[in-house]
């Protein structure tokens, strides 16, 4: 097939990795994509936000499919546009898209599909906001209700900086208020062809900066699957994802459909274990960062296939996804005062010998070629994935092949997955 896949991060260099290493060869595009993307891909200069010029560009060149990474080319509309040209596009429409783009737009369709989630409210002034604040108490939850690249939760325990953080972002809309859920957090993907979905296999995530969940929330440091803890409160991860299907998945998918937005896409699920039971934090519209680049690792598959039929309603054809008994951990390495305001335009040395490594491959966050060679272009920088039969070994392996990468002021977590090899 020939694929376009829109993105410039690791999650969409993940995919174009996995895309590649499928027995059938496929021509595969990206824009704008990196340095890193470049090596595995052809880049086209277009712009992944214009739903004319993707459209353009897929008719002329006689694309296959179009795969949506990020989540701004999806609330822009990109996908309705090749659907109207009868283009297979994986990747739900702008009204869909809602799910991810608008907190309060997901806690309505959660209510109406009854969904278990935490209590919020919706919040337009300050005033309002310390009014719901002091209702639900403290660890306070204030979340932007429009997306901000995975920086717009703040928990807290201080009553002031909730309100700090939410009159940033009341600047640019509503503000969420949600009740504290305590939990361990898992994420789960399914894939949905507005009618049916398949899940893939669970990770955690590990989104503070700093070891031990320490720092500011970013995007996320690192990653791991599978979650053999899930074994002895949910009888296992099959029993755990067959339940979320069942009682997340399925229910918001024929909500979505009977309001007339089909969902079409991936459906990421970030998730809750309480004491009551399980619980939805948030949707994505779309895969997640770093969790794809340690689920589609593991996936025995074709991706290709499993997208094709996504987009173009035929899931129910497709067997239930099989992954590897194999672990995968990545950790991210980020740049210098990221998040807040990373340092750009450094030196980035030694991915060669990282990529040398037994098990690993590094997948490119923000990086480009210079004329001595790789630079860092963003906050997140690049990932290192280890892959391998144990987690000490995944995890000995990842970050063996970090220790190979330099980058002045470089940081990453030197937690990733410790817990659980601990355990």
């Amino acid at each position: 097939m020939r694929i376009l896949v829109l993105g410039s991060g690791a999650r969409e260099h993940a995919i174009i990795l996995a895309l590649r290493g499928e027995a059938e060869p496929h021509e595969v595009f990206a824009a704008p994509g990196n340095a890193g993307i470049a090596r595995d891909a052809t880049i086209v200069d277009l712009d992944a936000n214009s739903p004319a010029a993707v459209t353009t560009f897929a008719e002329a060149d006689a694309i296959d499919l179009v795969v949506i990474g990020p989540e701004a080319p999806l609330v822009a509309g990109v996908a309705d546009a090749l659907r109207v040209r009868g283009i297979p596009v994986f990747g739900p429409g702008k009204a869909a898209a809602q799910l991810e783009g608008s907190k309060t737009f997901a806690k309505r369709i959660m209510d109406a599909a009854g969904v278990p989630t935490g209590r919020a409210k919706r919040a337009t002034t300050l005033d309002e906001v310390a009014s719901a604040i002091d209702e639900f108490g403290s660890p306070y939850v204030v979340k932007a209700d429009g997306l901000a690249a995975g920086k717009g939760v703040l928990v807290t325990d201080d009553r002031a900086a909730a309100l700090a953080h939410a009159q940033t972002y009341l600047a640019s809309g509503a503000i969420l208020v949600e009740e504290f859920l305590s939990g361990p957090e898992v994420s789960l993907f399914f894939l949905s062809d507005g009618d049916h979905v398949l899940p893939l296999s669970p990770a955690q995530d590990f989104k503070r900066l700093g070891d031990g969940d320490s720092g500011p929330n970013t995007g996320g440091m690192g990653a791991y699957s599978p979650l053999p803890w899930l074994a002895e409160p949910y009888g296992g991860e099959d029993a755990f994802v067959d339940l979320v299907t069942r009682e997340v998945a399925e229910p918001v998918i024929r909500q979505l459909d009977a309001e007339g937005t089909p969902f079409i896409g991936l459906l990421y699920a970030g998730l809750i274990l309480t004491k009551q039971g399980v619980k939805v934090i948030e949707f994505n519209a779309r895969f997640g960062d770093p969790e794809t680049q340690v689920v589609l690792p593991r996936l025995l598959d074709p991706l290709s296939q499993l997208l094709l039929a996504a987009a173009s309603g035929t899931l129910e054809t497709v067997p239930r996804p099989a992954f590897a008994d194999a672990v995968a951990v990545t950790v991210v390495l980020a740049s210098e005062g990221y998040p807040a305001a990373p340092i750009t335009g450094r030196e980035l040395q030694g991915t060669d010998a990282a990529s040398a490594v037994d098990g690993v491959h590094l997948a490119h966050a923000a990086t480009a070629e210079r004329e001595n060679g790789l630079v860092a272009t963003g906050g997140r920088v690049l990932n290192v994935v280890g892959v391998g039969t144990t987690f000490h070994e995944a995890r000995e392996r990842t970050y063996r092949a970090l220790a190979e990468i330099s980058l002045e002021g470089g940081q990453f977590r030197t937690d990733i997955a410790a817990r659980v090899v601990e355990s």
